[in-house]
């Protein structure tokens, strides 16, 4: 059965990089180095804490449709969720169905074991940036080794792009990125990627 998307509250708010749309589309760059930047409001996530060696953790894996990643760097995927390992005992899961919802099927599975189900979809908001020129806009700021024979899809660690923290995730070989910054730390970021961004938007210097 196909989870519920959000309806209805999320048109009375406003994402913390509302101001910025039309700015990002502006900045965006057509052709073969190509680059995309927009902002993906009010995705649900839950921080969720067990040991993930106990009966517990199998059940929210279960709940989940897939196995809590057990690697820095993982991340498991089924249906409308995905789940980013954070920690040796803490996961990001991530979904377009209702925050309430996800948060309550995940408590149920935790039935009173030691651990938390938090939902935390107010502290971080999503961009995503994507296109031929993707990686290369990120490596002006990111410490990470993004080349695609250490970093591919499916992969998603904490690390900073500029002097942001995010959580960096790759989707596709696109590539397609999304990195998801504390909220009140979102403007400054989008407003680096545009910078980082312009240069595509030019002939390039050989």
């Amino acid at each position: 059965m196909a989870e519920p998307i959000m309806a209805g509250p999320v048109a009375l708010r406003t994402s913390p990089l509302a101001h910025l749309e039309e700015r990002m589309r502006a900045g965006s760059v057509t052709g073969a180095r190509g680059v995309t930047l927009a902002e993906l409001p009010f995705l649900t996530m839950v921080n969720v804490r067990v040991d993930p060696a106990s009966e517990a953790a199998d059940r929210i894996g279960r709940t989940l449709g897939a196995p809590l990643p057990r690697r820095c760097g993982d991340t498991a995927a089924s249906a409308h969720r995905t789940v980013v390992w954070l920690g040796p005992d803490e996961w990001l899961v991530l979904s377009r169905a209702d925050a309430g919802i996800v948060t309550a099927e995940l408590r149920e599975a935790l039935q009173g074991a030691p651990g938390s189900v938090v939902d935390v979809s107010a502290n971080r908001t999503t961009l995503e940036l994507s296109g031929p020129s993707a990686r290369e806009v990120l490596e002006k700021g990111c410490p990470l080794d993004l080349h695609p024979r250490v970093f591919g899809p499916g992969h998603a660690v904490s690390t900073t792009v500029g002097p942001i923290a995010v959580l960096l995730w790759q989707l596709d070989d696109a590539p397609t990125y999304r990195l998801l910054p504390r909220s009140s730390f979102a403007d400054y970021l989008a407003r680096w990627l545009i910078d980082a961004m312009s240069e595509y938007g030019g002939p390039e210097v050989v």
